[in-house]
């Protein structure tokens, strides 16, 4: 088993994952008019999929667990591939939320049982990098895979976008295919002691962290655009650089995040955290000039995105006894902190608060993650000196 087709071939079924998951955002409108829906409720598709996410993760995790690796990633993809094509000719709005709920399902398990696919085919001090490589696939459909999507969904029609993105499923299948050896047979997970070890405060401190470590994320992605418009002055093709711009941000912060995880888990997550706390809270004094701006989104996304692969690794190796359901639990986490920092934006919007104080209130957030990461720390130098004295 070579590590770079292994790794290449989860970064495949990352790409694809990545396009299907924020395509509907920049096709809203495309959608609601076609299914005869207003925007608000195809909002909801976005909605639904990331509740999807959040609650298929665990439940087709401990089911897939029973088969070798490439048969459950494979079939993971099956489901999206199938997931996408139910979206493509979904002939009314409620089916079409049915369909992204179908699609979502592979979500958290893909990224969870492919984590522990890429963290095994590399020596122990590459793990946190072997991780980042997989997640690069989701950051490239930010930059390629959405942007295409996008536009084909723009000029063709939204039920190709969805039809062109189940091709990818296909691509993922077939790499994953040749990539991975066919392996054992998997075992029946016990799911009461899998489930204990995800109970553990440790665990459980380091997904708090991971929500948070999204939250501040999403506080600001999710508003962008008018935060752009508000506070920039931008045009709708300057708010389409800044968006290719953080995508570019991701890519080489999955990167640095996955290099500096490999050194040290906490201490990474650490400097991440705090910088990201720093540049957003700072970000309002920047956002009114457009060559500032432009710096300050490439920089803003490379730091949020750093922190990915160590808020991963942290939960993989806290529950090291449950890898694969921790780290899509952990998968589900962020799309929980997706949801919360959605709704810190959208509160202080409609509090009056104004634009500036939306990257703002994800800094808190960010230094909330900060100081989890301390207490953890702490932690784990009382528990050691437990364990010594005993």
């Amino acid at each position: 088993m070579k590590p770079g087709r292994v790794l290449f071939a989860l970064a495949i079924g990352a790409f694809g994952i990545g396009t299907t998951e924020f395509t509907p955002m920049g096709l809203l409108p495309v959608i609601a008019e076609g299914v005869g829906a207003s925007i608000p409720s195809a909002g909801m598709l976005v909605t639904a999929y990331a509740i999807g996410v959040m609650v298929g993760a665990p439940i087709m995790t401990l089911l897939f667990s029973r088969f070798g690796k490439r048969a459950a990633l494979m079939m993971l993809m099956g489901i999206f591939t199938i997931g996408n094509l139910l979206s493509a000719l979904a002939p009314d709005y409620y089916t079409l939320l049915a369909s992204r709920l179908v699609t979502s399902l592979n979500h958290g398990a893909f990224f969870g049982l492919g984590a522990v696919v890429a963290a095994s085919v590399v020596p122990k001090e590459k793990q946190a990098s072997a991780v980042a490589t997989m997640f690069m696939g989701l950051t490239i459909a930010n930059i390629g895979g959405v942007p295409a999507a996008t536009w084909l969904g723009q000029q063709v029609g939204w039920r190709l976008a969805f039809a062109g993105t189940a091709v990818l499923g296909l691509l993922a299948i077939a790499a994953l295919w040749y990539a991975l050896p066919k392996g054992e047979r998997g075992s029946v997970p016990h799911v009461r002691r899998e489930l204990a070890v995800i109970a553990r405060p440790n665990v459980l401190l380091a997904m708090a962290t991971t929500v948070l470590g999204a939250g501040a994320m999403f506080t600001l992605y999710t508003y962008v655009a008018p935060v752009l418009a508000q506070l920039t002055g931008a045009s709708d093709s300057f708010v389409t650089l800044g968006l290719v711009l953080i995508g570019v941000g991701f890519t080489l912060g999955n990167s640095l995040g996955g290099r500096l995880a490999d050194w040290s888990l906490d201490g990474s997550a650490r400097i991440f955290l705090g910088v990201l706390a720093v540049i957003m809270v700072l970000m309002p004094l920047v956002l009114g000039n457009h060559i500032t701006a432009a710096l300050a989104l490439l920089v803003w996304g490379m730091f949020t995105f750093a922190v990915v692969p160590p808020l991963q690794m942290r939960v993989m190796i806290a529950a090291a006894e449950a890898p694969g359901l921790a780290s899509s639990i952990n998968v589900g986490a962020f799309n929980l902190g997706n949801a919360v920092g959605a709704a810190l934006g959208g509160a202080v919007i409609s509090q009056g608060l104004g634009y500036a104080a939306v990257p703002v209130a994800g800094g808190l957030l960010a230094a909330a993650g900060l100081l989890l990461v301390w207490l953890g720390g702490r932690r784990k130098v009382s528990d050691a000196a437990v364990s010594d004295a005993a």
